[in-house]
């Protein structure tokens, strides 16, 4: 039986990325306005989200390993051309999650957990220990070196948008979660209290210091991706699958629920449309230049996010699957 809630909870996950990539795209500052709160809110959360449900798919799904280390590939191709456009590409970093995570996916829980440890582990020592500015030059978010070998492994593993370290660990942890009764009412209210629980205790550390340089490391922002964050943003991911796992019912007697899961399940094609179509048309009526203000760009997101809506539940009377998702599974099974 296929969990309906895990695709709403995918389309809101992508939802949340659009608000934010589409707010960092027009480089529009944050200010003390509603949608400019909620976007930063949803900053490094939503994208987690996202990864903590791909590892909950990687569990559901059981492939073999040939199976998803070609999707890994493919997922990794599509990022590297993604990235010629969008800097803060997440699909390449996805397929290296995908190939660190093989020998976990059959492993005990322990090991699961013992894995956990030692990515924030070692995520945790490198961001004490080494120059997390390597490469960054944060006037206009580029990467310096990116295209040479030593930056897309410092890119890819340590300081960039969504490093495997520390963001493996939101796979691993969704690898458990799979292994859960989903489809309980009693695992979801769960999920719930302890996500939430676990989201606001990440807060407290960085709460209890005025040092700067502490407050870098115990605070619960993505950049850079201290232990806390990673903890406060695995709490509220737990705490939304939950919630939407319960909910789901409601969604489908109130008939909404098809308008949310349709889009969840194209999340692959979305995503890319979203900078190829979402900011390519913003670019091309020249609003990508710092001019809008938060109000307009969380508008400009919240009708793009509705249109992908009507799309997918438009396509889904035309295939099964997205564009891009029945191409991955033409090519990798």
């Amino acid at each position: 039986m296929r969990l309906s809630g895990l695709d709403t909870a995918r389309f809101l996950a992508f939802c949340g990325m659009v608000l934010v990539n589409f707010r960092i795209a027009a480089m529009v500052e944050p200010t003390g306005d509603l949608p400019s709160l909620v976007t930063t809110a949803l900053e490094g959360r939503a994208a987690a989200l996202f990864v903590v449900l791909a590892g909950i798919g990687l569990t559901l799904a059981n492939a073999p390993a040939l199976t998803t280390l070609k999707r890994a590939a493919f997922l990794f191709a599509i990022g590297l051309l993604n990235l010629t456009i969008f800097d803060a590409d997440i699909l390449h970093f996805y397929a290296v999650y995908f190939v660190c995570a093989l020998p976990f996916i059959t492993a005990a829980n322990r090991t699961l957990w013992w894995g956990i440890a030692g990515v924030l582990t070692l995520s945790t020592a490198a961001l004490i220990g080494l120059n997390y500015e390597a490469g960054w030059n944060w006037d206009d978010y580029t990467y310096s070196d990116f295209w040479t070998l030593t930056g897309l492994l410092r890119h890819t593993f340590y300081n960039g948008w969504h490093p495997v370290f520390p963001w493996l660990a939101f796979l691993l942890f969704g690898l458990w979660i799979g292994r859960l009764p989903l489809g309980t009412h009693t695992t979801q209210i769960r999920l719930i209290l302890w996500g939430s629980l676990v989201a606001l205790l990440g807060f407290v550390p960085g709460s209890l210091t005025t040092d700067p340089e502490l407050f870098e490391l115990l605070n619960t922002t993505a950049i850079p991706p201290g232990p806390f964050y990673i903890l406060s943003a695995s709490g509220s991911a737990v705490a939304m699958v939950g919630l939407m796992l319960r909910i789901e019912p409601t969604l489908t007697r109130l008939r909404i629920s098809p308008w949310l899961t349709a889009p969840g399940r194209q999340a692959l094609t979305l995503y890319v449309a979203h900078i190829l179509i979402g900011m390519g048309v913003l670019d091309e009526v020249g609003l990508l230049d710092g001019s809008l203000t938060t109000v307009q760009i969380f508008f400009y997101s919240l009708i793009f996010c509705a249109l992908t809506a009507l799309y997918a539940r438009a396509w889904t009377r035309v295939a099964k699957r997205g564009p891009l998702e029945a191409l991955m599974r033409r090519l990798a099974g």
